[in-house]
């Protein structure tokens, strides 16, 4: 792709997240809320949902883009599971109790998808994976951190960024950002791939 006209680099996703964490590769890019409503299938692999749902947000957004003139759009979704129990977002103080309770002492896998869509309805589609391992966790100190950190947005009921980084005992993987939403590391290496887009 020509990089004296660059495309357009479209975010689909409004997070707060994802947004500050694209902000950090220094690109011009805008922010879609794609008109997607995730849901679950029987049988799905936690690979196969995140590669679905990043690739129905990307695709969502560049329906309604103008092919005539240069877009990339990224999609991305995240699935947190332990094995291939899927960890959804807990919403309430009770789930997200169980669900620290159940990954205490545990290794949890955060599987993020990217998916790239262009103006000629190319697809790229790339996951990251990065694993920590939960201490071991009362349930005095579940409560403590679910009153500092109010996780209940966050699949896996953690923020790493934030006080989570105290329930962690280890971790594997490359890219930190993987736990955040947005693998950095491998959205770079996508967009080379993908249209030798420069970051």
């Amino acid at each position: 792709m020509n990089q004296a006209h660059p495309p357009r680099i479209i975010l689909a996703s409004t997070s707060e997240y994802r947004l500050d964490l694209l902000s950090r590769l220094q690109l011009r890019f805008e922010q879609i809320d794609p008109i997607y409503t995730e849901s679950g299938r029987s049988g799905e692999t936690p690979n196969e949902k995140a590669i679905r749902h990043s690739l129905g947000k990307a695709i969502s957004v560049s329906t309604g883009l103008d092919a005539a003139y240069p877009y990339i759009v990224i999609g991305s979704d995240q699935v947190a599971h332990l094995g291939n129990d899927v960890l959804p977002k807990p919403v309430t103080l009770e789930r997200a109790t169980a669900q620290l309770s159940i990954c205490s002492g545990q290794w949890v896998s955060f599987t993020t998808a990217i998916c790239l869509v262009d103006e000629a309805d190319r697809v790229f589609e790339a996951i990251e994976r990065f694993q920590i391992k939960y201490r071991k966790l009362s349930l005095a100190a579940i409560a403590r951190y679910l009153e500092v950190d109010k996780p209940f947005d966050c699949a896996g009921s953690i923020k790493v960024e934030a006080s989570g980084i105290s329930l962690i005992e280890d971790t594997r993987g490359r890219d930190i950002n993987t736990v955040y939403g947005l693998p950095l590391m491998l959205l770079q290496e996508s967009l080379k791939s993908f249209s030798n887009y420069s970051v």
